[in-house]
């Protein structure tokens, strides 16, 4: 990570930095500073400067090397050579297959297929914002799962009585479900559950839900085969981007640069 001070008076909103005497202008800095929102206005316009500052050392290595760049369409000038640079004088070492062999079995969560549940539910819809309604709710649903634990009533009894949802009148009965076929916060408590009726109500924005998981199918590792183009796009840009940095770093120590101290391998421009 790129750790810098900015050196500037305590009258000044904007550093006096130049790099090889050339001076980032300040009005630069401003514009530059909507790219960079930051908690303050002081790390705002310290992760402008840097961008800047950055910028400029890559510009001036061009101008050194005389380079032409011929843009792509809508890339400007200044971008094409950025490009260009990087790409003839950025060494990146290529991703071998063990190192792919080796991300792929240190990470297997990664490539496993999300479980696929059957379930049902009986909602007890709530407005998000309607702290008394919701408590009462709460309390409903803790009472629907009691009936239910002590066998009291059946789950289709229930749901087609009390549930907010238009699947009462299949008795609650929600499909299959798996990522992405309902809403994050449900979605991350659903997919934890084992088969069976859920111990506690789970809340949403919609409500209370009292759960019950019908079946569960467990996700499936992926076989290397189908994953191995995923992994190598993932640990090559990985490879690029530290491989850019530490480009930068030698630019950045052969510039002579006043107003800011840059330290580090990293940049905004990877980002």
């Amino acid at each position: 990570m790129v750790k810098a001070n900015l050196i500037a008076s305590s009258n000044q909103e904007m550093p006096i930095v130049r790099i090889n005497g050339i001076l980032v202008e300040a009005d630069e800095i401003a514009r530059e500073m909507q790219y960079h929102p930051a908690e303050s206005q002081r790390e705002a316009i310290f992760l402008a400067t840097q961008a800047l500052v950055l910028q400029e050392v890559l510009k001036q290595r061009a101008d050194e090397i005389d380079l032409q760049a011929l843009p792509f369409d809508n890339e400007s000038t200044d971008e094409a050579r950025l490009r260009c640079l990087l790409e003839r004088e950025v060494q990146v070492p290529a991703v071998t297959e063990s190192e792919l062999e080796l991300y792929y079995r240190n990470n297997p969560r990664k490539f496993t297929t999300p479980p696929l549940l059957a379930a049902r539910h009986i909602l007890l819809a709530a407005d998000p914002v309607d702290s008394e309604q919701r408590s009462e709710r709460a309390d409903m649903a803790k009472a629907l799962l009691q009936q239910l634990q002590q066998g009291q009533a059946g789950f289709d009894e229930l749901a087609r009585e009390y549930s907010d949802c238009p699947s009462r009148e299949q008795g609650g009965e929600l499909g299959q479900i798996s990522i992405g076929q309902t809403v994050p916060e449900l979605e991350k408590q659903l997919l934890r559950l084992t088969v069976g009726l859920a111990g506690q109500p789970i809340e949403s924005r919609y409500g209370y839900h009292v759960i019950d998981v019908r079946q569960r199918i467990e996700g499936q590792l992926l076989p290397f085969a189908t994953v191995r183009d995923k992994i190598s796009a993932e640990l090559s840009q990985r490879s690029w981007h530290k491989s850019v940095a530490q480009y930068l770093q030698i630019l950045v120590a052969q510039a002579n640069i006043e107003g800011i101290v840059l330290q580090g391998a990293a940049s905004p421009l990877l980002q």
